[in-house]
C-alpha cells in the first residue's frame, strides 16, 4: 500500500532528557528513503508548537510529534480541525499514547510502517473538562503532587527529589482526597483513562506501607499506573468532587479546579496515525 502522506514535518525538544540527535537523523532518512522528506522541522523550545493554520499554509500533511505527551497534547490541541493527521512517536518518559497506538515500538519503525501505508488514520477518544482536554490520561487528587517529585528528579536529581518526597507522601495521606461522585469511598488520586468504550475510573489504593512504597516508586519511575489502583466506574461522563480544590494532571501538564469537576467522553478534533 502507498502512503498518502508526502509532506511531514517534525516536532522535537532539542533540550529534552530524552534527545538523541541518532535517533533524529533516522527520522530524517526514513522520510527520505520513503520519498516524503521532512518540509519543516519545530525544534522546541526555540521554536513554537504550529497550529492548523500554519501547517495548512506550509502544505503539511503529517506531524510527526517525537517528544512528551505533553507536547503531543498541546500540538493535538493547536491542531483542532486540521486536514492532516498526528504521529506520536517515542520521545518523552512515558510514551503512552505511542504505546497505545503503535506498541512498545522504536521511532523510526513506526515512522517507516506510516510513511509505507501500514497505518490506520482516525479519531481517538479524549476527556474534556471545562478547562482542557487530555487524550492520554487524566489524574486528580492529592496524589499528583509526586509528579512535582518526578519534574525535580529530572531537572536536578534524586538528592534534590528526596527533600519535596516527604512533603508528597504527607499530602497523598493527608489531604483531602477524591471521590466519584455517586460513590463514597475517597482516594489520594483517581485516574481517568478514555476509551472507545467510556471514561474509566480508576481509584489509587494506600492501604498499607506496601502500597505507598509501591506508588512513590511508580510515580518517580515515570508510570503512575503501575500502583495498586481498583476500578471505580466507567461511562461517558465522570463528576469528581472533594473537600478540598482537586489537583489535577492533564497528559503530565498540572493544573488545580473547584470542586466538583465534570470529565466528558470526547472525540479528538484532529486524525491521529496509529500502526497496531
Amino acid at each position: 500500500m502507498t502512503s498518502s502522506f508526502t509532506r511531514p514535518a517534525l516536532i522535537c525538544n532539542v533540550q529534552s532528557g530524552s534527545h538523541d540527535e541518532a535517533i533524529r537523523a533516522q527520522i530524517e532518512t526514513v522520510c527520505r528513503d520513503h520519498g516524503a522528506p521532512l518540509a519543516a522541522t519545530f525544534a522546541l523550545p526555540d521554536d513554537d508548537v504550529p497550529d492548523a493554520a500554519q501547517l495548512a499554509a506550509d502544505g503539511i500533511d503529517l506531524l510527526l510529534v517525537w517528544t512528551g505527551d505533553g507536547t503531543i497534547n498541546a500540538a493535538a490541541r493547536k491542531t483542532a480541525d486540521w486536514d492532516g493527521a498526528i504521529l506520536p512517536l517515542p520521545g518523552g518518559t512515558l510514551n503512552l499514547l505511542s504505546k497505545a497506538l503503535h506498541g512498545d515500538r522504536p521511532a523510526p519503525e513506526i515512522l517507516a510502517d506510516a510513511l509505507a501505508g501500514k497505518g490506520q488514520r482516525r479519531p481517538i477518544p479524549t476527556i474534556r473538562s471545562d478547562k482542557s482536554e487530555a487524550f492520554i490520561t487524566v489524574i486528580a487528587g492529592p496524589a499528583t503532587r509526586w509528579a512535582e517529585v518526578r519534574e525535580t528528579m529530572r531537572q536536578d536529581g534524586l538528592i534534590e527529589a528526596s527533600r519535596s518526597a516527604p512533603d508528597a507522601l504527607d499530602e497523598m495521606m493527608n489531604a483531602p482526597g477524591v471521590r466519584v461522585a455517586g460513590h463514597d469511598t475517597a482516594y489520594p488520586a483517581v485516574i481517568l483513562t478514555p476509551t472507545h468504550g467510556g471514561i474509566r475510573a480508576d481509584g489509587i489504593l494506600t492501604e498499607g506501607t506496601g502500597d505507598v512504597l509501591r506508588h512513590g516508586l511508580a510515580w518517580l519511575g515515570g508510570d503512575f499506573r503501575d500502583g495498586p489502583s481498583e476500578p471505580i466506574t466507567a461511562g461517558d461522563m465522570v463528576v469528581l468532587e472533594s473537600d478540598a480544590p482537586i489537583s489535577l494532571e492533564y497528559d503530565g501538564e498540572l493544573d488545580e479546579t473547584a470542586s466538583p469537576v465534570t470529565f466528558t467522553l470526547a472525540s479528538s478534533a484532529v486524525d491521529f496515525v496509529a500502526t497496531t
